[in-house]
């Protein structure tokens, strides 16, 4: 099982790029989506963090509150650690049972925070970098979400910076530019990864 690590900052396009190696046969799965099925309704993550936090994380539904955990998350870093530690070995065990029915030559593990949070670095033989410039990443979150470009800016601000995202990665693609530049990028990075992966599985 040879696991390429795909992380970016917000907006650079990630779900573009790994979509792209999904089409050309790679096993894909991304954290987040993993987090969010983890954290439906009657979810074990869903009893884990209401189990922490209570009935105030709850709508009248009595689905998770995410904006009111995201603003908490955010604003308060002993309440983002706590609900990190009630969430992610839930999610850990999510994402090794998925890799275990990984049947590609090679898969791509999405971890928006892979740098920032580091837990998963270990599942990972190599990490893909999305880049594209700040003012992009801007444009697109805006433009996707509604928030205001100084509200990007604060999330930025808490993730990697776009040279140390970059200086630590092994391959890196430009996301910069028109949708179809990513193509010629990912044909080559799905070449490299699958005679990686060819190379790991005939090593001793």
């Amino acid at each position: 099982m040879y696991v390429v690590g795909l992380t970016g900052g917000i907006g650079s396009g990630k779900s573009a790029v790994a979509k792209a190696f999904g089409d050309r046969g790679a096993d894909i799965v991304d954290a987040d989506s993993v987090a969010h099925a983890l954290t439906e309704r009657g979810a074990a993550g869903h009893r884990a963090v209401v189990a922490a936090f209570g009935d105030e994380c709850l709508q009248p539904d009595g689905s998770l509150d995410r904006g009111w955990l995201r603003e908490r998350a955010f604003a308060d870093p002993a309440f983002r650690e706590r609900l990190e530690r009630t969430l992610h070995p839930l999610i850990a065990v999510a994402i090794d049972d998925a890799l275990a029915d990984w049947r590609a030559p090679y898969g791509i593990l999405v971890v928006p925070l892979l740098f920032e949070r580091g837990g998963m670095l270990g599942r990972v033989a190599r990490v893909l970098v999305v880049d594209c410039p700040e003012e992009t990443q801007i444009q697109r979150v805006v433009a996707r979400s509604g928030l205001a470009p100084h509200a990007v800016r604060a999330i930025m601000a808490t993730q990697l910076s776009r040279q140390a995202r970059l200086d630590r990665a092994d391959d890196v693609i430009d996301n910069g530019g028109a949708p179809a530049a990513l193509v010629p990028q990912v044909e080559r990075l799905d070449q490299r990864y699958r005679t990686l992966a060819a190379g790991a599985r005939m090593a001793p």
